[in-house]
Parts: structure tokens; sequence; C-alpha cells
């Protein structure tokens, strides 16, 4: 028996030299090599002409699976027929964009490589080609052998029909219907107060769609690719996710997990999790309202209650701003301690400290309150002359807003309606609170200076409208 001269390569066996050697059947072998089988092992018989000291500008991201500037034809007879063998090349016809060469189902399978920092062939990206490989293979045999199976994975869903949601769905109704400083908690007590923890996405979606006091506004799913550790079942579908990073893609609200392909059918019924939203100001609009179960942000009922309190008479009012630091910092109040936020006469006297905060959580929203699908059409209904029809125009637009949206806009609007009814001692009337909530409410979707300064008189118009027919429109 000639002498070993392999190198280990993670899992994989690395060949670089011109002699003869067995392995293992069902290795991933890199290297040139020419496959013969003998038993339960492939003996490679290794030429000369490829070694890995004969290959130069090898790029330092790749190793001895390089094999420089070869035609796909040489990179197939290197291969050998073994199964799971795979090589690195140039291209010829293209120097410096790089191939992998790859062994599956009794075919040289070639595919694009590219590298930012880690190494990917499509939407998943690897800390080396080993892992790349590996994962590749996994995703050939399954999408190979069970090819009929995962096409039929998402019609029978068990999405809404699981077990233990049901046998849960009591206890987490009671515990959504506590206090709000409850439901921060992440236990559940059962009767005989024994904690049930870790309630899925699933539990909690189930016992909300029973629950009365739930305001089911629709929002879609923020899914996001995810690298689950060991073993995963979707969610939608309950088969296991495969592959060796990014199996599926997470929820980022609510936690569901699924496989890509299901999160195609999964219906926008997303119910964010308390304790994944990690702060207050800057936060989907409709995700913050879920996860809290309110009509509207809080920010916004608590800082209108404490403005028409104390404020509607205050002279410049939303158009004075108050100090930068102070606004910070009722802003970190309300990240930090949500409705248990003071914003009281005695921690904040200036009330325009309290509408700077409130502008400020509308600047912030990721998705403005008047949305970016929308802006354009609000925007050329502003430009209609009829008055009567402008009217008509803007209140259409006005349906077309998600119901969270909508709802936080009628309430500002009906407060500031009340601003304008105090103009003798505010002197702010509608068209002031124009100029300041346009901008506020509704930006153009492209980021484009000359657009906004463009629009600003129809940003101005739009809110003016809606302050003054507030009692019509909505």
């Amino acid at each position: 028996m000639l002498k070993n001269t392999s190198l280990q390569y993670g899992n994989h066996t690395c060949i670089s030299y011109s002699k003869r050697l067995l392995v293992p059947r069902g290795s991933f072998v890199l290297g040139s090599m020419k496959a013969l089988t003998r038993g339960q092992h492939h003996v490679l018989e290794l030429p000369s002409l490829q070694t890995i000291s004969q290959v130069e500008n090898r790029p330092k991201y790749y190793g001895r699976e390089f094999h420089g500037i070869i035609s796909r034809e040489q990179a197939d007879e290197l291969l050998g027929g073994v199964e799971g063998a795979y090589i690195l090349r140039e291209s010829q016809r293209q120097p410096g964009c790089y191939t992998l060469a790859l062994r599956f189902g009794n075919q040289t399978l070639n595919y694009r490589l590219f590298h930012d920092g880690k190494h990917f062939v499509g939407e998943k990206r690897f800390e080396s080609i080993h892992d790349l490989v590996t994962d590749g293979l996994i995703t050939l045999y399954i999408e190979t052998k069970a090819a009929e199976y995962i096409s039929k994975m998402t019609t029978n869903p068990i999405y809404e029909h699981i077990g233990y949601a049901t046998l849960l769905r009591e206890k987490v109704s009671r515990r959504l219907s506590r206090s709000k400083n409850e439901s921060r908690k992440t236990n559940v007590m059962n009767e005989e107060h024994t904690p049930v923890e870790k309630i899925s996405s699933l539990v909690r979606r189930a016992a909300l769609t029973h629950n009365d006091n739930h305001f089911n506004y629709e929002k879609t799913h923020n899914f996001k690719v995810h690298t689950f550790r060991g073993p995963h079942w979707c969610e939608y579908c309950a088969n296991f996710m495969w592959g060796l990073i990014a199996q599926g893609v997470r929820c980022s609200d609510c936690g569901l997990n699924v496989h890509k392909q299901c999160s195609k059918h999964v219906p926008n019924d997303c119910q964010p999790d308390l304790k994944r939203i990690k702060k207050v100001y800057c936060c989907d609009l409709t995700t913050l309202v879920k996860a809290h179960n309110t009509q509207r942000p809080m920010v916004v009922d608590i800082c209108i209650r404490e403005i028409e309190a104390r404020g509607l008479k205050s002279e410049g009012l939303y158009r004075v701003s108050g100090f930068t630091e102070h606004i910070e910092d009722v802003k970190m109040a309300f990240d930090r301690d949500g409705e248990k936020a003071d914003i009281s006469a005695n921690i904040y006297p200036d009330i325009n400290i309290i509408t700077g905060a409130l502008k400020l959580y509308f600047r912030d929203l990721p998705i403005p309150v008047i949305t970016y699908d929308t802006y354009s059409k609000f925007i050329e209904a502003a430009k209609i002359s009829n008055a009567d029809e402008r009217l008509e125009a803007v209140h259409e637009v006005l349906m077309l807003l998600p119901p969270a949206h909508y709802e936080t806009l009628r309430y500002l609007m009906i407060h500031l309606k009340k601003v304008t009814m105090n103009e003798k001692d505010n002197f702010m009337n509608a068209e002031n609170l124009g100029i300041v909530f346009g901008p506020t409410l509704m930006r153009p979707p492209e980021d484009s200076t000359l657009t906004t300064l463009h629009d600003m008189r129809y940003q101005k118009l739009i809110v003016q409208i809606l302050i003054e027919n507030e009692d019509v429109l909505f």
C-alpha cells in the first residue's frame, strides 16, 4: 500500500501529490484526481500535471482546492466521476472569475463563485468553501430525492390546526387579558401556578384570534433569513428545515419560523411579541400597536392627553421647539419605561418638550403615518383645483391607509382641530399646523431633497385639509 500523502481539509480529504490513495466511499474529495472503485473504497489515481505547487496567482481566500485556469472539460476529467468531489477553477474566457465544479448525480455541476468576505453562489454566505459545498450537497440531495414531497409541503399546512395551540389557548388568552404591565412577563401560570414557558408564536396567534380585546390590524411578517442551531421544524408545514446554515426564515417581530418557500403562503397575521420589541421610537407603527394590543401608539395617546390637559393655550404650540436634550430624555423614557414614562409638568414643565417628543416620534417612524404607498396619491389629490373634488380625492386615498395608520391619523387630526379652536391664545391655525406637520406626517418614497422641497406646499395643504375637515373625512 502506498503511503498516504493527503492533507486534511475539515472533514474532506485534500489531495496534492501524484500518488495512489484509498479514501472511504462517500468521502468528499478535493483536488485533481481520477477514480477507480475497489471494495469499499475509491482508489484515486493522482496525475502529476495538476499538483497544487504548480498553481500560480491563487487568490488568498482559496486553498488547495483551487486549480488555476482550466476548462470545464479539464475540470470534469480531474474530478474523475467521484460523487461529492469538487474543485475550484478560474475561467478561461473571463480571467478573475471563478467557478465551483462539483460532482453530483453522475454529472459535473458548475457554479459561478463569488467572494465578498464570505463565499457564495446564491443567497447564502459561508465562511469556507468546505461549508458551502457541504450545504450545497445537502440541498441538492434533498431537492433531488424529495422533489415531489417538497412541492406538496404547503398544500396541507398545520398552521392554524396544531394541537398544542388548542390546549394552551385559554391560558394565553388569560395572559393577554391581564394588565399591560403583567403582559411583559415571559411566563404564563396555569391553574396550579406552574410556569408554562416559551409560548410559541403559533400558540399566541391562536389565542389572540379568540381574544375579544385584540385589535385585528393586519400586519405582514417581517421574515429574515435565519440559521437554526440543531434540528428545527417549520411552523407552517411541520416539516424539518434542511441545510447547514440559513435553513429558513424567522419573523423578527413574532418569532415565527418557516421554510423560505412556506413564508410566501403565511397570511398577514403577525402578532408581535413584546419581548422582541426593543424600543418605542423608530418602531413600525402597526408592529407597536399590535405588540401592546392598543388602537394607537402609546406615545401618541399619552403626549396628546398631556398637551390637552395643560398646553392648548400655549403660544406657538407645535411651532415653538423645546430643548433638544429634554426631548431626547422623553424619547428615552418611552423606550425604557413604555406607558409608565412620566412626562408630567413636575418633570417637564415646558409643554414644548412634549410637543417636540410627539413630533419626533412621527419623524422617526420607518414608515410615515401617511405611508409611502399613498404619498403620491395624496400629492395628486392636493393638486386638484376644485375644492369638492379635492376633498373627495383625499377621502378616497385615506381609505387606502393601513388601519393602524388611519386610526392614528384620525386621532391626531381631532387633537389638532382642538388646537385650532384655541387660535386666539396659541396663534396656531390649520395652515400653520399644516406647515409644521406636513413633512412630519408624510415623506416621499425616494430620498430626494428636490422632491421634498417641491412637494412641501402640497404636504402642508393635505394636513390643512385633514384638520379643517376631520369631522367629514374621518
